[in-house]
């Protein structure tokens, strides 16, 4: 049993680096599940409340991931049209097989909200199209980071149980 954990959990750390790019697979929880998995390794020495923190990084960044974006939008003066359109647009380039359509939905989500609010103002909607791709950006960087940070905790427990 302990070698199909060890298993699971390396395939959740690989998951939660691939996630921490793709959108669609959001990175963290991932990684968390890697630690969980880890967790239940006999003589792995994981203390409960590294866990409940780390549940809790996983669970925040992925708030972070659903609405960086929009903020980003509301930074670039878009209005709330443009951040609901980002969410919408969103969720279709998550269920669209578009090619990279959850870097392209957002942008042309964000773009179509602005133009619904003012139809002559091309500029203002590209303004905030441009702020839901900063946001974007911003939260990969940020799941990256949490998805480093959980996986270093998981390779610190893993080296440890291996000595």
């Amino acid at each position: 049993m302990d070698i199909f954990l060890i298993i699971l959990s390396i395939c959740a750390i690989i998951l939660g680096f691939l996630g921490s790019f793709l959108p669609a697979l959001s990175g963290p929880p991932f990684s968390w599940l890697a630690l969980l998995f880890f967790f239940f390794v006999s003589g792995a020495e994981i203390p409960i409340w590294i866990l409940i923190i780390t549940a809790l990084i996983a669970i925040f960044s992925m708030v972070l991931e659903w609405t960086i974006p929009a903020y980003g939008t509301k930074v670039f003066k878009g209005s709330k049209y443009g951040v609901r359109g980002s969410y919408i647009g969103l969720i279709a380039g998550l269920i669209f097989p578009i090619p990279m359509g959850y870097i392209v939905g957002p942008l042309v989500g964000a773009f179509i909200g602005e133009l619904i609010l003012d139809r002559r103002d091309i500029k203002r909607a590209l303004k905030a199209a441009l702020g839901t791709f900063v946001g974007f950006l911003v939260g990969i960087i940020i799941n990256f980071t949490f998805v480093l940070i959980l996986s270093i905790i998981w390779g610190f427990y893993f080296i440890k149980w291996l000595f």
